[in-house]
């Protein structure tokens, strides 16, 4: 090895040619490489080589002399630049079916290729102003930086999309004289002969590319600076590294300009990639909506699976065996049924073994009993996230669907599925009933969820509901200031008790009274008691259209969540304003009526 310059040596070069003994050649360059120092990369194929390389001359020579000694590739030569540095970061020799990725096998350059014009018969003939296409076959990054004048672009990204944009070109443009060119002339190599195939009856490609132009010939007719697959990024016509640089995040060639545009943050985005926070959600939340719709078909629930239930030990409890205490905390489950599981070996002291029906407990422990599930019913699960960023998730939750686990569901819920797609799992800061649709705010965090909900509780928040009622009350608008009790009575209802039930106020005002007797109200809370409107509304003799629980005539009924094939819930969580919890910024949020609060 012999290296006695600080000049580096940037080569690049192909040859299409009948290869074999690929991986014996992979190994003996390889090592060839690294005892002479050189950086870049080796593509071998059965179909040729292509290489881009820098080193010292000395080191470069002895590799291209290494090159030709591959059976087929005696003929190889490479294009020269020079450098102050060297370029590349590490040596790779990769065995490849392409040597340049095009997807075409019928197109054979080691067979065949279009004709070559060198570059001093092409400066002619443009210096004559002969009438020729000049055809750029790179992708359209590499066009931003430099082109010959009046060249027409191909707009691809990527090479395998030529053969598509070919066939796009018109019809006359296949009787024209056609000159197609790239960086280096390999691209043009299956280009031109793919162009014939395609009935272009009139196709040049120039002789070793836009480099070898350069070198021969200048830069006369072009304009700008020649995009280059290494740390230089671009090249002039003297083939003299320029200031360009690459944007670390899309690839875009950046010119000066570019690199002092304010939306230039280097290793971040540049002006052709930068997104506003608005962009940034708006494709953050598509891949969301993709997931969702992955995760809920079919629904989480759907199939068997075994659900652990946490159960705790209460200090009253203390000293007792496990099965006296199950009996006790719950009564409608026979005694023999907790025997048959414990015995079963369904309980486990969290943290420790199995427990059994003997088993002495104290107070604080925690076991979970592992239940059998055999699928849950099926919910809507239409959600659609609105909005998101740092702090804040704002969802439509459709209906039916619980918020969270409680009775027969534990995966076909709103939290189980939202757990599923947003990371880390978001913290719900109130609740709807699994009937009620409309927007529902999460927290990001623990400390955001706080924030919020504090706000609720001081009645910071504006919730605006839209109920349609069966009935028409005789007021336009209507304060209700009826208290609402805190334990839950038949089917989780609620009910009203002046003497000691909770503080609780609604704002109603009437909307739409329609023909059928029933009324489209807009429900105002300033309290967030469970089923509140509901509640106000029964107590008022105008009970909620669709609700199975607070039925006509003060009745309870005994069903709490809607099968999915029954008429809704009329109950909808239309519109909500908060302060964002890091800069206290007013946020409002509407969410879609429903079909059944249209006005006609």
């Amino acid at each position: 090895m012999a290296s006695h310059s600080t000049t580096y040596f940037n080569i690049s070069g192909y040859l299409f040619a009948d290869l074999t003994e690929l991986k014996h050649w992979r190994a003996h360059l390889l090592d060839r490489c690294k005892v002479h120092q050189l950086k870049g990369t080796i593509l071998l194929s059965t179909e040729g080589i292509n290489l881009f390389l820098a080193g010292f001359r000395d080191d470069i020579d002895f590799l291209i002399s290494e090159v030709q000694k591959i059976p087929g590739l005696e003929k190889f030569r490479a294009k020269f630049s020079e450098s102050d540095h060297q370029p590349f970061n590490r040596m790779l020799v990769r065995i490849k079916k392409e040597i340049i990725s095009f997807g075409v096998d019928a197109v054979k350059p080691a067979h065949y290729t279009s004709r070559h014009l060198p570059a001093a018969t092409l400066k002619q003939w443009l210096d004559e102003g002969r009438p020729i296409t000049l055809l750029d076959t790179r992708n359209d990054y590499e066009v931003k930086l430099g082109t010959f004048r009046n060249a027409l672009p191909i707009k691809i990204d990527h090479f395998r999309q030529f053969p598509d944009a070919v066939r796009q070109l018109p019809e006359e443009m296949k009787k024209q004289p056609i000159v197609t060119f790239c960086t280096g002339g390999i691209r043009c190599e299956k280009a031109a002969p793919f162009m014939e195939m395609e009935g272009f009856e009139n196709i040049y490609q120039l002789d070793g590319g836009i480099l070898k132009y350069f070198e021969e010939v200048g830069g006369d007719h072009y304009d700008g600076e020649c995009f280059v697959f290494d740390q230089r990024v671009g090249v002039d016509p003297s083939l003299r590294e320029t200031p360009s640089a690459v944007c670390f995040r899309c690839q875009a060639p950046l010119d000066e300009d570019d690199q002092l545009d304010s939306r230039f943050i280097e290793g971040e985005s540049c002006p052709y990639c930068y997104k506003t926070d608005e962009q940034k959600m708006h494709d953050t939340l598509i891949k969301r909506h993709a997931l969702l719709a992955k995760i809920t078909n079919p629904l989480p629930g759907a199939e068997p699976y075994h659900n652990l239930r946490p159960f705790s030990i209460k200090e009253n409890y203390d000293g007792q065996t496990l099965l006296q205490v199950l009996t006790a905390v719950f009564p409608q489950v026979p005694e023999e049924e907790w025997c048959r599981r414990l015995d079963g070996g369904r309980f486990r002291l969290m943290r420790g073994g199995i427990a059994h029906r003997d088993q002495v407990v104290r107070a604080g422990q925690r076991f979970e009993q592992t239940m059998d599930i055999t699928g849950e019913p099926d919910v809507n699960a239409d959600i659609k996230i609105l909005f998101e960023d740092s702090a804040v998730v704002v969802i439509h939750k459709p209906a039916p669907l619980p918020m969270h686990a409680c009775g027969r569901f534990h995966r076909n819920t709103l939290q189980f599925i939202i757990n599923k797609v947003v990371h880390p799992a978001p913290r719900p800061v109130h609740r709807l009933d699994a009937n009620t649709s409309g927007l529902v705010i999460f927290g990001r965090t623990r400390h955001f969820a706080a924030a919020l909900q504090r706000q609720l509780f001081q009645d910071r928040w504006d919730k605006i509901y839209l109920v349609r009622v069966q009935g028409s009350p005789t007021w336009d608008s209507y304060v209700c200031e009826l208290p609402i009790t805190s334990e839950p009575a038949a089917a989780g209802s609620r009910e009203v008790d002046e003497e000691n039930g909770l503080a609780s106020r609604t704002d109603f005002r009437v909307l739409y009274r329609y023909d059928d007797h029933t009324t489209l109200l807009e429900a105002k809370l300033h309290t967030g008691r469970t089923n509140q409107i509901r509640v106000h509304l029964w107590q008022l003799d105008l009970p909620v259209c669709g609700d199975a629980t607070y039925l006509v005539g003060k009745v309870l009924g005994d069903r709490q969540t809607l099968d999915v094939d029954m008429d809704p819930l009329c109950l909808h969580a239309w519109k909500v304003s908060f302060d964002h919890p890091l800069d206290d910024r007013r946020l409002t949020f509407e969410a879609d009526k429903p079909e059944w609060a249209v006005i006609s």
